[in-house]
């Protein structure tokens, strides 16, 4: 798992703020046998080392408005990627842009609130981007497995 370089108390702490990132010192203690003050300070070790790098709630848009997500697989020419990945930037629909291996050099994911919304997107953002040799698009039709706390 992708814990394994941490010893087994960091990785039990982690294992609870990833369940719920509002536990108190205390309770986090409790679970696993030792004091508060421990608690705070492996907390607060794994922050200063980038392990832990925010703490934040995660929203469901499609509970509250019945928004669509979509991934995109961008492969641009190799003088094109930068000016590509600042545009995809800028884009508020667009929520995590990573850099890839293989034939697509950039992963894209985007949640738009309607399917309107997510044309838009690629009519107004995506089409134009320049340099582009193929764009893929895949609509997320549900979420089976989604691992808390991990983002690469």
């Amino acid at each position: 798992m992708f814990l394994d370089g941490l010893d087994t108390i960091d990785q039990q702490i982690l294992q609870l703020l990833i369940q719920n990132a509002r536990a108190s010192y205390s309770d986090i203690g409790q679970r696993i046998g030792i004091s508060r003050v421990a608690v705070k300070s492996r907390i607060q070790a794994l922050e200063q080392k980038g392990i832990i790098e925010e703490y934040t709630t995660i929203v469901n848009p499609r509970k509250i408005s019945g928004a669509m997500s979509c991934y995109f697989e961008i492969e641009t020419s190799p003088e094109s990627l930068g000016q590509v990945t600042q545009i995809l930037e800028q884009n508020e629909i667009i929520t995590q842009i990573y850099r890839v291996t293989g034939r697509n050099k950039l992963h894209v994911h985007a949640v738009a609130s309607s399917n309107e919304e997510m044309e838009k997107l690629i009519q107004e953002v995506i089409d134009p981007l320049p340099g582009v040799v193929s764009c893929g698009c895949n609509v997320i039709l549900s979420r089976v497995k989604d691992i808390k706390g991990l983002r690469l």
